[in-house]
Formats: C-alpha cells, structure tokens, sequence
C-alpha cells in the first residue's frame, strides 16, 4: 500500500511539472524574463532535492558585498582635504597632533580622528547683544575710581594659535576668556574718572586691558590668544541707576566727614598722650637715679663706717651710740613721778649736752684715744649707765637697751 501511494504522489508531481514547463515553453520559456528555470528535482523516495550549492553561492556573494562596502567605506575614511582657514587635530587611539600644512593627508580608518578648528580671528561681545544692540547690564554696567557708574560695551578680538590646547586643555576655552576680560575691564575702569572713561581716556584704558588679558591667557595656555579690545560705546548711567548714584555720592561725603573727624581726633589725642609718655618716662628715670645714688651713698657710707669700725670697733659703736641718741632724745618728754604722785618733766638739754660733749672727746687723735681708752669706757659705762637708771625709772624702755649696749 505504501509503495502505491508513493507512485502515485510521484506521477502525480510529473504531471505538475510537465504543465509547468508547457506553460512555460508557450512564454518563452523564460516566466521571470531572465533565465529558464530548472525542473525540480526529486529523490527515489519522492521528496524533491535541496539546492545547497545555491545557498552557499548566495552566501558567498553576500560576504563579498559587505567587505566590497568596508572596503569602499574604508577608502573614502583614509584621507582628508586641509585648506588654508583651518588646522587639522589627528587624533590617534587618544594621543593628538595638529596639523596646519594645506592638502591631500592620509589617515587610518576607525584608529585616526580627525577635527577641524578654524583660524580665523572670532569676535566676542561684551556688555551688549550684538542682533539686538541691546545692553546687558550685569556686564556693561560699572564704577569709576570717581564712585560714578558707566556704561561700557567692548568687542573683543581672538583667535586659536594652539589647536589642540584649544580642544583639550579647557572645557569651555571661549567662556574662561570672557570671564577674564570681564575681570581685566572691571579693574581697569575702576581706575579712572568717568569722563576719561567716556571721552579722553579710551585707548588708554583699550591699551591697558589689552596687555594685562594678553599675559593672562599666556599664562593660562589654553591655546587662545588676543588680537585686539576695543570699547564700542560708554554713556552715563541712565534714570534708572540714578538714584544709586546719589546714595553713593551721600555715602562718599559722610565718608569723607567721618575721615576729617577721625584724623582731627587722633592729632589732638596723639600729641597728648605721646606728652603724657614722656612725663612718665622722665619721672621714672630720674626715680631711678634717684634710688640708685641713695643706694650708692648708702653703700659708701656703710663702707667707711665698716672702715671705721675694723680700727677702733669700740670707740665707733659708743660714737654711734651717741649719735643715735642725738638724734632720739631731742624729741622725748620724760616725766619722773615721786610717791605723793606729782609728775615733774626732766629737762634733756643737759644730757643733750653732755652727749654732745663726749661724743667730742671720741674723735680724739688716735694715740690719746688709745690711752684714754680704758677712761673713756669706764665714763661710758657710768654714764650708760646713769642714763639707763634715769630712763628705767622714768618708765623708757628704748633709752634702757641702748644704755645696755
């Protein structure tokens, strides 16, 4: 029964083919107008016969198409043009290199970048919308050395001289130049009045900010430089900022009020008090002196007595015994009281005398004093003594000590 079956399937599909090719013949033999086709194929089983090598030839062309298409893409990728306006950065596996020479340069394809920057001098506006002449306050807007305010508009003129700094030593290279010139215009102002800012003094002020922005961006190298600043336009404040010019003005002058009373201030106080130093400088110098030759008169005196003293050590102790009393007794009161209570005063000048008297014959030559020695004790002693029963019954006990010693 199987093998039936596939009979009659495979008669079946030779009929099929032989009307197909009928067909054919009577159109030329040609249905897509290109190429006959070829009848199918079958097996013993009946099964129709896959074309692989079809496929694989399929295949194979479409690889030679697609590296037909790297190639071409490749070849258009290996060169580039350079004119003359423009430099050349090649960047290869991210290493750059400029290139400035005019012409026809090779490249490798997917290794080598190539980026054009231009070398032409660019402009920049600054304080002003250039479409519109509009001003732009935050930047125009300005004070003179004066405490006026002005309105300056200044182009600004650079160009790249260093690409690859240009592209990758700054994100923003253009943006750091305009904040820069907006600080060197803002300082250079602010150094002048206003009318030379508005009428005499603008190539000065061009000149200036031009030298000191030119050594900056040398200093920055981030491949752009000067070529020139000028100011397009400088005009007074208008009524809108009117009203902080007064209030600057008023300021300036309490300013200036409270500088003048300042300064009278100090030179009235200075002047006193520098004046007041020098009295107490000069009170304590002469103090110093003072203290110092009392301290010396002291030390020489004290000296000399010690002299005195190691030669005749008792006739200087009863000397200055009596010169102690001299000087003690003078100013005493002594009151004797007798048993029925009546106080009596006991004059001194007697003893003063006396003292005195002694005291004279104990600056005798010293040979007399070495003779009298022995006398001049025994008369020490007694009258010591005499002096120290009068003072104990008189009730003085410092007269008692010093008779004593």
């Amino acid at each position: 029964m199987e093998e039936q079956l596939k009979q009659k399937q495979q008669s079946q599909r030779q009929k099929t083919n032989k009307t197909s090719w009928q067909n054919q013949g009577e159109a030329g033999g040609k249905p897509d107008g290109s190429k006959e086709q070829e009848p199918e194929r079958f097996d013993s089983d009946g099964n129709p016969v896959k074309k692989k090598k079809k496929k694989l030839k399929l295949f194979r062309n479409a690889g030679t198409a697609v590296v037909v298409l790297v190639v071409a893409f490749a070849a258009m990728n290996s060169y580039y043009m350079l004119d003359e306006e423009n430099y050349a950065v090649v960047t290869t596996l991210g290493s750059p290199q400029a290139e400035s020479q005019a012409g026809l340069h090779f490249k490798i394809p997917f290794i080598q970048n190539v980026r054009m920057v231009s070398k032409g001098i660019k402009g920049m506006p600054i304080g002003y919308i250039p479409e519109t002449s509009e001003s732009v306050d935050e930047e125009s807007i300005m004070i003179t050395k004066d405490f006026n305010f002005v309105n300056t508009d200044f182009y600004l003129e650079y160009m790249v001289n260093d690409p690859v700094k240009y592209l990758y030593a700054s994100s923003d290279p253009e943006s750091t130049l305009k904040m820069l010139a907006q600080s060197y215009i803002r300082d250079t102002v602010g150094i002048y009045n206003v009318d030379d800012v508005i009428t005499t003094g603008k190539a000065v002020i061009q000149s200036e900010i031009k030298e000191k922005l030119t050594n900056r961006m040398i200093a920055e190298d981030i491949g752009l430089s000067v070529v020139n600043i000028t100011i397009q336009d400088a005009f007074p404040p208008t009524d809108e900022v009117l009203s902080a010019f007064k209030n600057v003005e008023n300021a300036k002058q309490g300013k200036e009020t409270a500088i003048n009373n300042a300064n009278k201030d100090r030179n009235e106080k200075i002047p006193q008090a520098e004046a007041e130093c020098d009295q107490i400088i000069k009170n304590a110098e002469a103090e110093k002196e003072a203290r110092i030759n009392e301290a010396q008169g002291q030390v020489a005196r004290f000296e000399q007595m010690y002299t005195e003293y190691s030669k005749y050590p008792l006739i200087t102790k009863q000397r200055m015994f009596y010169e102690t009393m001299e000087d003690v007794l003078p100013s005493m009161k002594v009151y004797i009281v007798d048993e029925s209570g009546t106080q009596k005063m006991l004059p001194l000048d007697s003893f003063t005398s006396a003292m005195q008297s002694s005291a004279a014959g104990a600056g005798i030559s010293d040979g007399t004093a070495s003779k009298n020695s022995g006398a001049s004790g025994n008369s020490s002693t007694s009258g010591s003594g005499s002096a120290s029963g009068t003072s104990g019954s008189a009730g003085v006990q410092d007269n008692t000590e010093g008779g004593n010693q």
